[in-house]
């Protein structure tokens, strides 16, 4: 036997079957529009579909260049507002802190610290004097305004109220009196 007669019924079935499709494709190609055209007649019509694909392609290009200038554009506009933003936080912090320096001056806050750990102890212990006795004027101004029902008093909770005054009313105690 040759291997021709060999091979089983089903690889001349799969040649039969590669033999109709190109059979079929070869139809197509001929003339799908009536069998007049041929292949030429498709070889047209496909280098149309390719020139329009081109021209589709090199639009959406350009505008993808116009696009893309466009925000190099605003990118550079950005930086250059960013810069001018940053040059002016930067003159309004150095304004800033004149006029802190001003304020302190004007209100004898700008002591030159004391050279003598001493003499700094001293100052601290006046400071830490003036705001205790503000504190004490401040609760009493409190206890004045609550026992005359004023509503400004009303707005600290009652508890709180009486816990500060009864801390004022204890380091009153604690104090001699200057007379």
């Amino acid at each position: 036997r040759s291997s021709r007669n060999s091979q089983p019924q089903g690889g001349s079935a799969r040649l039969a079957a590669a033999d109709s499709r190109r059979l079929s494709y070869a139809g197509e190609l001929a003339g799908s529009g009536g069998g007049e055209e041929g292949w030429q007649g498709h070889s047209r019509r496909y280098a149309q579909q390719l020139a329009e694909r081109f021209a589709d392609l090199a639009a959406s290009h350009s505008e993808a260049l116009q696009q893309r200038e466009e925000r190099e554009r605003q990118n550079a506009r950005l930086q250059l507002e960013n810069m001018r933003l940053q040059l002016e936080n930067r003159r309004l912090r150095r304004e800033n802190r004149c006029l802190f320096r001003q304020h302190l001056q004007r209100h004898g806050l700008d002591e030159p610290a004391a050279a003598d750990p001493g003499e700094e102890a001293e100052a601290l212990q006046a400071q830490l004097g003036r705001l205790q006795e503000k504190y004490r004027r401040a609760l009493r101004h409190l206890r004045r305004c609550r026992a005359a029902g004023v509503p400004a008093a009303s707005e600290l909770r009652d508890a709180e109220l009486d816990e500060l005054l009864q801390d004022e009313l204890l380091e009153d105690e604690q104090q001699p009196s200057p007379s």
